[in-house]
């Protein structure tokens, strides 16, 4: 069976309950994430063949880790274990008009330490389909910019389809590659485009606007730089505060312009993994829809993913399609 491989760190998150500041509480809880792996649990839930490659640390928390990951039914035997620590964020949890913080301790974690020689590529490829990968991992070391780098090359020598979503954040490049032409090297291996204006300015040293004419000359403009991209996806955010958003999104697939309705999700129980949720469920339908469904079926998996607490969407195809096919009213399934 045919799989879909994703690459990169296994983060645990730690917040105080609810939507209380550190200092006004005296417990936390936890949860396990990464922007890659939560597209592959994702894609699981949603019955997709999925294997996820990472370096965990060797102690018990490494070893929860890798219990929860096999919790998914996750292919895991390409995961490489460190004595270095699972690299850790503090989140607290905004709302209204309060915006949520972010603290990240992953500089010195067992993932930072990946090599190359660490990951067999050729057995780890060797029933993949798919390849997705995020623009936080080349960000993060130069050893997680090198592993990607020879993943990637491989899958695209093998033909496989390989989903790039670039999530350019220049805070995270610190380890002296200039990150457009790592980014640029990384995409010329990649079939579909998963990102926004911004990334696409990033890449092209470009400055679009945001509206529809400017986002198709900008898809245009990326897939004449690299001509292996096939299609286009944008999600479109729109915040009216911390616990309201809308969302839609919207692509340019080489002949044509399309674009969703509006999600108004008016009570965000967990914004963490939302653009993940949209990444799987784009990767998750053009695999078995057409273009335009892809794209609603990721809005709405999007969507629902506002609605579990932590970094991962449990949601299954069944609920997704409901979404899509207008039941937005989460009346009880009886």
């Amino acid at each position: 069976m045919s799989q879909i491989i994703t690459f990169g760190e296994v983060l645990m998150r730690i917040s105080p309950r609810g939507y209380r500041k550190f200092i006004q509480s005296n417990t936390v809880e936890f949860f396990f994430g990464g922007t890659e792996l939560n597209v592959g649990i994702s894609i699981a839930n949603f019955g997709g063949n999925v294997k996820h490659i990472t370096c965990l640390s060797s102690d018990f928390i490494g070893n929860t880790a890798l219990a929860y990951l096999n919790k998914f039914d996750l292919d895991t035997t390409a995961i490489v274990r460190s004595n270095r620590p699972l690299g850790v964020y503090f989140l607290e949890v905004g709302a209204v008009m309060r915006p949520s913080s972010i603290s990240y301790n992953r500089s010195h974690s067992a993932f930072s330490e990946i090599k190359p020689s660490m990951v067999n590529w050729e057995k780890s490829l060797e029933n993949g389909s798919w390849f997705h990968w995020t623009g936080i991992t080349p960000a993060l070391t130069q050893g997680s910019f090198d592993t990607l780098k020879e993943g990637l090359k491989l899958a695209k020598k093998k033909g496989m389809q390989v989903s790039a979503d670039p999530t350019y954040r220049s805070g995270l490049w610190k380890y002296g590659v200039d990150a457009k032409e790592a980014l640029t090297e990384l995409l010329h291996c990649s079939t579909i485009f998963i990102g926004g204006i911004n990334e696409m300015n990033e890449v092209l040293d470009a400055n679009f606007g945001y509206s529809n004419d400017e986002f198709i000359e900008a898809s245009k403009q990326l897939i004449e730089k690299f001509p292996s991209i096939e299609k286009v996806f944008d999600k479109i955010r729109t915040s009216i505060n911390s616990s309201w958003h809308k969302i839609h999104a919207r692509m340019w697939n080489g002949k044509e312009f399309k674009e969703t309705p509006d999600f108004d999700i008016t009570h965000i129980v967990d914004r963490i993994g939302t653009g993940d949720a949209f990444a799987a469920g784009l990767i998750y339908g053009l695999q078995h829809y057409d273009d335009t469904k892809s794209m609603e079926f990721a809005s709405a998996a999007c969507a629902l993913k506002h609605t579990y607490v932590g970094d991962v969407n449990y949601t299954t195809v069944d609920e997704v399609l409901r979404i899509v096919d207008g039941n937005v009213t989460g009346r009880f399934n009886r």
